[in-house]
């Protein structure tokens, strides 16, 4: 196992907002990083935690949708998988990754089939999953849907801090989605369906790749009367979803300063370079706290309302609002100071809470990859 629990409880209620959670700063193996996380749903669907150890910083967040089921179980599986593979391969690679996100995948799959009978609505929950790797100086990150990972690097002139995506989005609102899914499945022209404003695979999901929404990628579970009965009456033939990660690796240059891992709330609200900007001109301390409130404020203004307003409104309704919101900021200064010894000495592991406003935010008492 990875090690366990740092016990890092972070802060609620920030600025009174009894939906906001914050970790202000903690240190990593390369820096050091900041957390927050701002509920909307009535069970919060994010999932998000940082591993640090002398040799690897990993770093994960997991948006699920359908419910929180499936980001749960990855949140308490991957990092596993991860390691196991990492320690037989003797390093970390692209292989590595994606082996980790297969077997996620698998007992994923093998959960879905043992609760079948009891739980066949479990076979339409999923979520999209972005994880970062840091070791021996190179950057790995897999993903999976619309969560996205940003670098802020320093200009090639020297002046001011610039944004590079280091994610790929997996959601047909972007044309190559769509396309790509066109020339996958050249004889359904309803593979992908534009209704009220939005495109949908089949009329039913925006992302086209995650861990879970097992029906969407096993079709003889979606013909099944019992699924067609109790969860969804739409038949297919054949998948139109995978797990198959995009994957990037870079080696970590000395031009690069920080990198802003979060789930699709926050990009609902701010654009890269916004994001990247409020990074580089602010106090590292409660930076990720910084970044959520400014999406909040920009939720607020689209609504012709202030964010006052927002933090009063129940979860659940707050959905109408935003999305559940999480945002990682990791610093980079391990490779650019050329320190002899890394700020993390021990295995470290640290979780957001699993819902910000329950008494099951303690991750300690139980399995969540099992509670379901």
């Amino acid at each position: 196992m990875l090690g366990s629990c740092c016990g890092d409880m972070g802060w609620w209620g920030g600025g009174g907002d009894e939906l906001l959670w914050h970790l202000e700063l903690k240190p990593h193996t390369s820096g050091d990083f900041s957390i927050a996380v701002a509920q909307a749903n009535v069970v919060l669907e994010d999932q998000s935690q940082v591993m640090s150890s002398p040799s690897v910083t990993l770093v994960g967040v997991y948006d699920g949708h359908g419910g929180p089921e499936t980001s749960r179980f990855v949140n308490s599986r991957l990092f596993s998988h991860l390691h196991k593979f990492a320690s037989e391969h003797g390093a970390f690679s692209e292989e590595v990754m994606r082996k980790a996100f297969d077997a996620t995948e698998q007992e994923f799959v093998q959960l879905v089939r043992q609760s079948w009978v009891s739980r066949p609505q479990l076979a339409s929950v999923g979520s999209c999953c972005l994880v970062g790797a840091i070791a021996n100086g190179v950057l790995y990150v897999a993903n999976l849907g619309d969560s996205r990972a940003v670098l802020g690097r320093r200009a090639t002139n020297g002046r001011g801090v610039v944004a590079e995506r280091l994610s790929s989005d997996h959601n047909v609102a972007v044309e190559e989605v769509r396309k790509e899914l066109r020339e996958q499945h050249p004889d359904d022209p309803h593979i992908v369906v534009y209704n009220r404003g939005i495109w949908r695979i089949k009329g039913i999901i925006q992302v086209s790749r995650s861990i879970g929404d097992v029906y969407l990628k096993r079709p003889e579970l979606s013909r099944d009367p019992l699924f067609q009965r109790y969860v969804c009456p739409i038949p297919l033939k054949r998948p139109v979803m995978s797990a198959e990660p995009s994957i990037r690796v870079r080696k970590l240059m000395s031009d690069d300063l920080f990198m802003i891992f979060a789930s699709d709330g926050l990009w609902e609200q701010l654009n890269d370079d916004a994001a990247v900007d409020i990074v580089s001109r602010n106090p590292r301390s409660g930076i990720a706290k910084r970044l959520v409130r400014a999406a909040l404020d920009e939720a607020a203004r689209k609504r012709e309302i202030r964010y006052n307003d927002i933090k009063k409104i129940e979860k659940g309704t707050r959905r109408h609002f935003h999305d559940d919101i999480t945002v990682i900021v990791i610093y980079l200064d391990q490779h650019r100071n050329n320190a002899s010894r890394s700020k993390c000495s021990t295995f470290d592991y640290t979780n957001a809470p699993i819902d910000i406003f329950s008494l099951n935010s303690d991750r300690e008492t139980e399995d969540p990859g099992i509670i379901i």
